[in-house]
């Protein structure tokens, strides 16, 4: 019993999409028409990034990256910046799930090189910043978060629309995350040194990268639909069997079931005519309030799956769940990984990071849902 309960709490979001599943099974028992909910294109390469990602996280090359640009960093706005930077412009193309993965546990190590001092003030801050930069900087690409590469495949949208979508609200994104390191790091003037105990270097064949630069590209180019997403989903499979087959438990299969999940409950909700009137209803000329007032309580992945089958204007509810991603620590689910790396580090910032991390994202949700109704309609 005890490993149940823990499973349900590890994995809370995925138990309730299958719960949602067998529960809308009732009224819609299992037929043929269940083969067309399930989205098998975003699944595959959405599961292809996955794979190509742990592996290129193999090799260190991130670390690698972000050593190498802070080697001659001498002030506290410079290691914050670039720690943020680093987050808001890798999750465009590595997710912002694995971009927080890989340079928040980074960033705690290089803030405690940095001494005490600079580790007690900027910790908290800098992670919490990193969050929002990985939410926010993930919103203009496909491939940035499961979300948008969903979203825009059913809305039929090319690539360049997304991001021209998204464009105006990454842009003053990346000007208030600007803003807000260089205010918040304007009392801490000493100078500060990181002192790396050896020189930054990959680890692994440079043939094993560049059979993982081969297959991001050849998945991307799957995102962009150039490439046929069953051609991407067989060269990655045998792409990372040749090169290690262990990545394959680093995949999160869970994140692809609570997708399968959350497929079967709309489409069923949908054969239902009158909960679907009373959902589009509620959502239809409504859908970036909708979309991110669903975010902060489901998270803005859920959000995304459960309120498309119930409009037509898939653009508002782009934007709507991106920015939903912002609020609660709930509303985006890699906000959640950021928490548990802090607070592993030191549970006595819990309190401290929560509250923070509360303030910070409120700020920028109310800021760029302001600049939405103001110029964008």
């Amino acid at each position: 019993m005890k490993t149940i309960l823990r499973f349900i709490k590890r994995e809370a979001v995925l138990c309730a999409a299958l719960a949602l599943a067998l529960v809308s099974m009732l009224p819609v028992p299992p037929d043929v028409g269940y083969a067309g909910y399930i989205d098998l294109r975003t699944l595959s390469i959405l599961f292809c990034l996955m794979g190509v990602m742990a592996g290129l996280q193999g090799t260190g090359l991130f670390q690698w990256v972000a050593q190498t640009l802070l080697s001659r960093v001498r002030r506290a706005w410079q290691l914050v910046l670039i720690l943020v930077l680093l987050c808001f412009f890798s999750s465009m193309l590595i997710t912002n799930d694995v971009a927080l993965i890989a340079f928040v546990p980074f960033t705690l190590t290089v803030l405690g090189l940095a001494g005490r001092d600079v580790r007690s003030r900027l910790l908290v801050p800098a992670v919490a910043l990193q969050t929002v930069a990985a939410n926010l900087g993930s919103m203009l690409t496909p491939a940035g978060n499961p979300q948008n590469l969903y979203l825009y495949s059913k809305a039929g949208m090319s690539a360049a629309q997304l991001m021209g979508l998204m464009l105006p609200y990454t842009a003053l994104s990346l000007a208030l995350l600007v803003s807000w390191v260089l205010i918040q790091s304007m009392g801490y003037r000493t100078p500060i040194r990181v002192e790396f105990s050896q020189k930054p270097e990959l680890s692994g064949s440079p043939a094993r990268l560049l059979v993982y630069a081969a297959l991001f590209c050849l998945d991307l180019l799957a995102v962009l639909r150039v490439l046929p997403y069953p051609a991407a989903l067989l060269f990655t499979v045998i792409g990372l069997l040749l090169t290690d087959r262990k990545i394959f438990l680093h995949i999160d299969y869970s994140l692809l079931l609570t997708f399968v999940g959350f497929f079967i409950f709309t489409g069923n909700m949908g054969r239902l005519p009158q909960f679907a009137d009373i959902l589009r209803q509620a959502v239809s000329g409504n859908e970036v309030l909708a979309g991110a007032a669903a975010s902060q309580i489901i998270s803005n992945v859920p959000a995304a799956l459960l309120l498309s089958g119930f409009t037509e204007n898939i653009p508002d509810l782009i934007v709507g769940v991106n920015l939903g991603g912002l609020g609660t620590l709930i509303a985006s689910m890699a906000s959640l990984i950021s928490y548990k790396l802090v607070t592993k580090e030191d549970a006595g910032l819990a309190g401290r990071y929560f509250r923070y991390f509360t303030v910070v994202n409120l700020c920028f949700l109310g800021a760029l849902l302001l600049f939405r109704f103001a110029f964008g309609g």
